[in-house]
């Protein structure tokens, strides 16, 4: 089978390979080095004590990263990336717990910032 070859679908719809079936929708995921400055911030948090666990969610509109103090509570903020938004108000989100949004914005490591501790002098 070539890389052109028609695909047949149940149903009778065909589609090529490299062209997506209608109504196919992408889900919106963090990209590597999205995931890594996360996960960045998650670790050093985490070294501090003041987190505990996360989850991941990769859904058609959006994907979240939640945060939490404990596992069984809710979480404390929400890393939030929503292509829907990403031309007028910015494609990621910091959400607190209340469903504040915190900051919102077109590049991730500002958006960090809400969250992010502030760096001290030491004496």
């Amino acid at each position: 089978m070539s890389e052109l070859e028609p695909i047949v679908f149940p149903g009778g719809g065909r589609c090529h390979r490299r062209l997506q079936p209608p109504g196919f929708r992408v889900r919106v995921t963090f990209e590597r080095r999205e995931l890594d400055r996360i996960l960045d911030l998650y670790g050093r948090k985490v070294a501090a004590g003041e987190w505990r666990d996360y989850a991941i969610a990769f859904l058609r509109d959006r994907a979240v990263f939640s945060i939490f103090r404990r596992a069984a509570e809710l979480p404390l903020y929400r890393i939030e990336k929503d292509l829907n938004l990403a031309r007028r108000q910015g494609a990621y989100a910091v959400v607190a717990a209340s469903g504040r949004v915190l900051k919102r914005g077109h590049d991730l490591e500002r958006v960090l910032r809400a969250i992010e501790p502030d760096l001290r002098v030491v004496n």
